[in-house]
């Protein structure tokens, strides 16, 4: 119905054109929306009033001469002017008949066109650190990235979906070293665990794999090396970042290069892999896995510095290399290599997005949490400093989910252990409601997710109302059978004028 009013309404246009109201080189898009009370309408447009300064006329006068342009249709009940100007448009019911006979006659295939084009659009969605399970939190960016990139799909666009696998850094190194504390807990060492290092039982889990796998060859007499370190967070004033740096680094010199390989190996397979199986069961399914070390062996991220260099966009200060993004339009300038010589994750962002650009895609859509907001102009301003398109880039921004059980708000912390996981959710919901929770509100709109609204059988459960409704309506067919009745779509079709009551007509309207 709405292509059916931009071509009346793109008519309406042409003709002011040719009379000589509207210059005939100006480019206008058109925005028809549904409006939000019947009583004005069905569908509203505010061309005349975009289109006001062009046309060097009021936006009321303008839009009585599109009104008096618009071309005559059997499903336009009523045109009036509201307002600044304007124009809505009231439907005769029979405007609403077809499509009921376009649901019929298309099945399945119902909604899906082909406006993409087959243009290819990379979706990048959940790309959560492999350093513990997914929880609550993350299914809902799951949720969405998944309906974005079904959708995408459903109206003609190639969509590659991926997700961005953080397989290097700092995190992992904290991982792999509390990982290997665990496992000399295992071997009968009594070490001090840091305050922030990864508490989970997943962790534990993983320790007893490596155990299993070593048994104590990886037991070492000189363990006084991780806890002597340079700073000590036992104090209030203590430095819990420098502790933990500390003794990643301790750690990677008492294992050696391989071993420790093997031990950070060991941790980011495992939880990549529950990563993977949780996905899957959820019905998230991705076309590929980008690691993040990759960019690093492959010594892209040194490129991406080198370019910024190379252009002019780089300086030093305090023994760290910085970005000047702030000629760009970000807040403050950023960090890409710091004092100790380490490229930092922007760094690593940098080149992956140059790496999506490269390989050829349309668009770039970015999920990410709403957490990430400060993320945006400055990928945006480091493509822009190397001459890339970030047009092409557009990010979209998901709230967390808060997860209530028993009227209580359950934590969200991976770094404490304390947590609910995605598993646990499904299996408590089941994987369509938990889905179809995720999804009912605007991603930008802060959810609260009642587990215990999602499990109940009343009407105040949306899913409970939905499946309720289904049953009704296969009750109905089965009352069919049983009264030896049939159902003639053709003849149906032939009776649509008796659909005049309210909440038919609002029916035909929502599909």
């Amino acid at each position: 119905m709405k292509q059916h009013l931009i071509e009346l309404v793109s008519a309406a246009l042409d003709s002011l054109k040719q009379a000589g109201d509207i210059p005939t080189d100006h480019q206008t898009h058109l925005v028809i929306e549904r409006t939000k009370n019947r009583e004005h309408g069905d569908f509203a447009c505010n061309v005349a009033m975009t289109l006001a300064k062009i046309a060097r006329c009021k936006p009321r006068d303008l839009a009585e001469k599109l009104v008096s342009a618009l071309p005559a249709s059997d499903r336009v009940r009523q045109t009036d002017i509201a307002g600044p100007g304007f124009i809505n448009f009231h439907l005769h019911n029979q405007a609403w008949y077809q499509v009921v006979r376009d649901i019929l006659s298309e099945g399945e295939r119902y909604g899906l066109s082909d406006i993409g084009a087959n243009k290819s659009i990379q979706v990048e969605f959940v790309s959560a650190n492999p350093t513990g399970p997914l929880h609550v939190g993350h299914g809902r960016g799951a949720a969405y990235g998944a309906t974005v990139a079904d959708l995408l799909e459903a109206i003609g666009y190639k969509v590659h979906r991926e997700y961005y696998v953080n397989d290097a850094g700092r995190q992992m190194d904290i991982l792999a070293t509390s990982v290997y504390l665990r496992y000399l807990d295992l071997c009968g060492e009594e070490v001090r665990f840091p305050v922030n290092g990864y508490k989970g039982d997943y962790v534990w889990d993983i320790a007893a794999s490596l155990h299993r796998k070593h048994s104590d060859a990886l037991r070492h007499t000189m363990l006084e090396m991780l806890t002597d370190v340079a700073a000590d967070e036992s104090e209030n004033d203590g430095d819990k970042e420098a502790h933990i740096d500390g003794l990643i680094l301790n750690t990677k010199q008492l294992l050696g290069d391989e071993n420790y390989r093997d031990v950070f190996n060991q941790g980011l397979e495992q939880i990549l892999e529950n990563i993977k199986q949780d996905l899957k069961e959820f019905g998230v399914v991705y076309d590929e896995w980008f690691s993040e070390r990759i960019l690093t062996d492959s010594g892209a991220v040194e490129r991406a510095i080198e370019r910024l260099q190379n252009a002019g966009h780089l300086y030093k200060d305090k023994g760290a290399t910085w970005f000047r993004s702030t000629d760009f339009g970000d807040e403050k300038d950023r960090v890409v290599v710091r004092d100790n010589g380490q490229t930092t994750y922007f760094a690593s962002d940098i080149a992956y997005h140059i790496n999506k650009l490269e390989r050829g895609f349309d668009q770039v859509i970015d999920i990410w949490g709403a957490d990430h907001h400060g993320y945006i102009p400055r990928v945006k301003a480091a493509l822009t400093a190397l001459d890339e398109d970030a047009d092409k880039l557009k990010v979209l921004l998901v709230q967390f989910a808060i997860l209530y059980s028993g009227g209580q708000k359950m934590q969200m912390s991976t770094r404490s252990g304390e947590f609910v996981t995605l598993r646990e959710l499904r299996h408590e919901v089941s994987n369509d409601a938990a889905r179809f929770f995720y999804v009912m509100r605007k991603c930008e709109q802060h959810m609260d997710f009642d587990m215990d609204l999602a499990k109940s059988q009343s009407s105040d459960n949306p899913v409970y109302y939905i499946q309720y409704a289904h049953a009704r309506v296969i009750s109905v067919i089965n009352q069919l059978k049983d009264k030896g009745m049939t159902w003639d779509a053709q003849a149906g079709q032939q009776q649509l004028a008796l659909l005049t009551q309210a909440h038919e007509t609002e029916l035909m309207i929502n599909l």
